[in-house]
Order: structure tokens, then sequence, then C-alpha cells
């Protein structure tokens, strides 16, 4: 039969082929997106396609696909082994060390944890400071839409000034979404398909999660505009719980575990914890429900493309896995070493894939890289000017992405210099650690025995050997007797990094019954006064030289988010300290450092674990 086409017919697809034309002529837009995806406490080994010695449990099938679409880092690091010093150096592009912001919470006058810990934390921030300029700042400079969704952590509090809007983000919700603590415990009320469920499950069985729905709906409403999405999850922080029976029974059979039984307890070490495995599937979820968003939308700024071809993803975690707590066991780093909140190995090291214009699918690399990176390497992929005024600790891994991944001199500093180094800086925690890494060797700086031996402590590990095969990944062999000129290179290189940075060390603790008879010759504190603004107090010397002096002050004592700053104090002649009190002050105390790096508080400060009052309670006052 012989068919005529009809005008109208003849019409439409000359206009369908003029706009696929049209599309496909469409420049790329100018301005790529970007989508920056932090999970919480996520193990270098908690993801399936990170695999070594031993197969992970955890079904993670839309990370394991991504990393085929993109580069797969095997040597990624956290700028900090805990939560919140990453995420502000992360943002603010600056070190902990710099920053002074080497631990979550902070902003406390230096105290011991008990009266018997041998060590004291130095000050540190309780904040990101307000003079940083973050990523999301200086795209908007750029005409970018900026949305932080997820968990922030900045600040002394996670509802504490500053908040995400305060710095840089158009858009910010918090909700905890399905990752807050179910009640009464974690075998009960389990999600169901029941309309009136808050945690209603979706036709795949996952629980509706808030947090995750909020990321979705920033790319619905800002697709059609240059956007940065900040996505930094809650999951898998504690609780370790799941709201979906399924997948706890699930990772029960698949661990070869009984189904728990106690709601607070779970004692069977490795990476065994049902109720985690279910949260790592669940975040594994929620990511590639955001991926798929990506791949399967249309650009609105680049018709006939989806919003994928002109989008960076950057999925990574901000620490190692927390391996346990009091009367659980959660997951494993091995074959690394301890976890969050230590600065070996398993604390540092995470997963990160990127995925984007112009790099290459289903690379790998052993290149050492750092979240501190990402700001650099953004500013490079939007065209953004960096800020002349914010010091970016980190290097552009741009030009390397776009490479064939074999030169690691692609990622330098200004001057063409090649990096071989990185540093973490941890005088916090049970851990009081500082680490450098140099080429193939990593040297450790306990501080405790640095500072009782004077200048022992020091442990060398050699992890890679020159061609890059695995020597000690483990951090089991102390090569440090045998290597005496490199221990000592490198523990000089760590201490200029430290000096240059103005990193604040931690202290001995001059009440702890385990500390040396140097202790003994600490100073006394004498009298205090004030007159105007400026503050002094006296002080006998015993033997020890004092020979550092701060003033730590609040202006919001006896408030909930009572914060803490610290400014140098004056040693003047005849055992006296004096200080110019800051506007606004409402309480101080006085820091002395002996030469033995005993730290004396005046007036002294409650250890932690006995305090149940506001500092400002035992602080003086400026009133």
């Amino acid at each position: 039969m012989n068919i005529r086409p009809t005008f109208t017919s003849i019409v439409a697809l000359a206009i369908g082929l003029a706009s696929i034309a049209s599309a496909q002529a469409a420049p790329r837009p100018a301005k790529p997106n970007i989508v920056l995806l932090l999970a919480d406490d996520l193990g270098w080994q908690d993801v399936g396609c990170y695999d070594i010695d031993e197969p992970c449990p955890y079904e993670t099938p839309n990370l394991d696909r991504l990393a085929t679409e993109g580069v797969k880092f095997w040597q990624a690091y956290s700028p900090s082994p805990t939560c919140a010093p990453s995420r502000c150096a992360i943002l603010s592009g600056k070190h902990p060390a710099r920053a002074q912001k080497t631990h979550v919470v902070g902003g406390a006058p230096p105290s011991p944890f008990s009266r018997n810990n041998p060590m004291i934390s130095p000050w540190y921030s309780g904040r990101m400071k307000m003079d940083e300029i973050t990523i999301a700042e200086a795209l908007r400079t750029n005409g970018y839409i900026t949305g932080c969704i997820g968990k922030w952590h900045c600040a002394i509090e996670h509802n504490a000034f500053p908040q995400p809007k305060d710095q840089g983000f158009d858009v910010s919700t918090m909700e905890r979404g399905a990752t807050s603590r179910p009640k009464p415990d974690r075998l009960s009320n389990f999600s169901t398909t029941a309309e009136d469920d808050p945690y209603r499950l979706d036709e795949n069985g996952f629980p509706f999660h808030h947090n995750a729905e909020d990321a979705l709906m920033f790319l619905h409403e800002n697709d059609d505009k240059p956007f940065f999405l900040y996505h930094p999850t809650w999951l898998v922080h504690s609780p370790i719980h799941t709201r979906s029976e399924a997948l706890l029974k699930k990772y029960c059979e698949k661990m070869d575990v009984p189904y728990p039984t106690d709601p607070d307890k779970w004692e069977i070490e490795g990476q065994k914890n049902p109720f985690y495995g279910a949260m790592v599937e669940a975040l594994d979820y929620y990511v590639g429900n955001v991926i798929k968003y990506l791949d399967e939308t249309e650009d609105p700024r680049w018709p006939g493309h989806k919003l994928a071809e002109n989008t960076y993803v950057i999925f990574t975690s901000d620490n190692g896995g927390f391996v346990s707590h009091p009367g659980e066991f959660i997951t494993t780093n091995a074959p690394l070493d301890k976890g969050k909140i230590n600065a070996k190995e398993g604390g540092t090291r995470v997963p990160l894939i990127i995925r984007g214009p112009g790099i290459a699918a289903g690379k790998e690399t052993d290149t050492i890289v750092n979240g501190l990176d990402f700001y650099p390497t953004i500013m490079n992929w939007t065209g953004t000017e960096k800020p002349a005024e914010q010091q970016l600790d980190g290097l552009d891994l741009a030009p390397f992405l776009k490479s064939d991944l074999s030169d690691n001199a692609l990622i330098a500093d200004a001057s063409g210099k090649a990096r071989d180094t990185m540093m973490w800086h941890f005088p916090n925690s049970v851990a009081m650690q500082s680490t450098i890494r140099r080429g193939n060797y990593k040297l450790i700086r306990n501080w405790l025995p640095y500072f009782k031996t004077n200048g022992g402590g020091l442990y060398l590990f050699e992890l890679y050997d020159d061609s890059g095969k695995r020597v000690d990944i483990e951090e089991a062999k102390n090569v440090a007797p045998e290597n005496p000129e490199l221990t000592k290179e490198l523990n000089n290189l760590l201490e200029e990094m430290l000096t240059e940075m103005k990193g604040s060390p931690p202290f001995l603790n001059p009440i702890a019954k385990s500390n040396p008879a140097t202790k003994t010759k600490i100073c006394t504190p004498l009298e205090h006064g004030i007159d105007g603004k400026k503050v002094w107090m006296t002080y006998k010397e015993n033997g020890a030289k004092v020979v550092k002096t701060h003033l730590l002050y609040t202006d919001n004592g006896g408030t909930r988010y009572e914060e803490w700053y610290r400014i140098d104090a004056v040693i003047e002649a005849g055992g006296k300290v004096t200080a110019r009190l800051p506007r606004k002050t409402t309480h101080y105390v006085f820091n002395l450092i002996d030469e033995n790096h005993y730290l004396v508080s005046y007036p002294e400060m409650v250890p932690e674990n006995e305090r149940k009052e506001n500092y400002s309670m035992k602080a003086l006052s400026a009133r």
C-alpha cells in the first residue's frame, strides 16, 4: 500500500530534527554543577569495590557502579580522624592544625578528661570561624546556588551558631530522617508500608528518609541554574540501627550471626554487625537515588543532555570507620589498624570516587589525595577565582583527573613542586598523635612518650615499597630503630609543618599520678587582679620555667552554648602574667605552660568526667 506523508507529519518531523540538531549544537554550559556527597564514619573497607583480603559483606551496588564511571582512589585521606575538623577543613580548605580545629565540639578551656589522664588536649576552636570563606561563599560570587542538606557540625553543637546559611549556603535542611534514634529501642517499631508510617517503606523496601528526600528536592528545584549540593549524610553514624527489619534479617543471614536479642549490645567483632550492614546498604541506596536523578534528568541549561553530563560528583567519608563504642562492635577497617578517633591509617584513609566531565571512567589510582584538595579542585572546575585571603592547604586535582592518571606531578603547588607529603594533627582524645606521610613511609609521633622521654615515642612504618607494592599498611612493624636518620628527618619535617601552621601541642597533666617527677617542679599560682580591661596573675616557679601563657575567655558565660576562645598572654618580670580582656568578656582563665610541657590552669578546671556545670562557674568573672 502506497502511503503518502501528510503536511503535518512532514512539519512535525522537520521540527523534531531541528530540535535534535539544535540540542546537539548547544554548547555545554560554562559553569558545571558540583555534588559533594560526604558519608559519616564510613570506613575504607565498608564499600564493596574497595575489598582487599577479606570480602566486604555490605552491599553497595550504587557506589560500586559509580566507581566504574569515574576514578577510584585507593590512597585517599580525610583531613582528620574525626568528623567536625574534617568537615570544617573540606569546606574552608584550611588544615585542622592551622584552623585550631582538631576535634569535635571544642571551644572550652583545656582540662584533663579525668584526674589520672596523663595528657590534656590543647584548646581548639568550637567552630569554623566566620572569616573563613567557604566553598559555598566562593561559588556564590560566581552565580551558583548552594545547598547544605544534612549534618553540618561545624559549630560547637549541631544547632549552635554559625549555621550553613551563615557561611554561604542558600538552602539548608538538617532533618535526621530515618537515622533518628528509634523508640523505645532498635528492636522495636520497624517501618511498615502503612500510609501513616513516617518512615514508610518504599517499593524497594527502604524507609522514607527525609534527609535523602531533601537532597533530591534541592536538585529538582534548582537544576535550571548552576548548583553546588553539599550533602553530608547522617549515615552511617551512630546510633547504629535500621528501621528495616527485612534488611536486619538479611544481614544476620548473610553474616551468619544470630538475630539480636539485646537492643543495647553487639559483642561480635569485625564486619559482623547486621544493624551496621543494613545502614551501609541504606546509605548506598539513598546516594544511588541522587546519582539516578542526575543520570536520568534532562539538563534545563543544556537541552538534549542529562544533568550528569555537566555535573562533577565527589563521594567520600569524613573519617575512617568507627570500630566500636561501649557495648558494641560496629565494623573493622582491617587490614588497616584502628579507626575513627585515631590518626593511624584506619582512622584517616577513606573511600573516594570522583566522576564528571572529562574524567575517564573505570580508572583507579594509588595517588595520595586529601579532602583538603576539594576546594581548589572545585574552584578550577567552575572557573571560580580563589579568594585571595583564603589559605588553601590542599592542591588542585583537576589537571590530574583529566589526564591518564600516570603523572602524579600534575598535583603540584603554585611553584610547580609535586606533593609527596601529608600531615595530620590530632592532639586529642585517647590518641594524642601527630603523623606525617612522605612517599611510602609514615611517621607517628605519640605525644605522651615524646614528652616523657624527650623525643621518644616515634614510630616509622613502610606502607609500600618503591614499586607501589603493599608492605605494611597494617602499621604493624615499627622500622624506626633501623632507620634513625629517616625517623629524625620526618620528625623534623613534622615539627616544621606544625610550627608553620601554629599547630597546638597537647600538655602533660600535673595532677595525674602516672606523670614523672618533673611535675613536682610546676609553678604555684598566687594572686590575680583586674584593672579595667587589664587582668593579671602572679605565680612562683618551683624549678620549671614558665615558657608560654594564654588567656582563655568567653563572651557568653553561663549560656547553653558557652564558647571559649584563646589569646596569648604576656610573661612579665617577677613571675607575673598580664593580658587585655577582649570586648564583652564575661569570664576568663589563665593557662601557664612550663618547659616540661605541664599546663597549670588558674583557676583549676574540673576534669571533664567530673564536670556538672559550665566552665564559667569555676572561672574568674570579668564583672
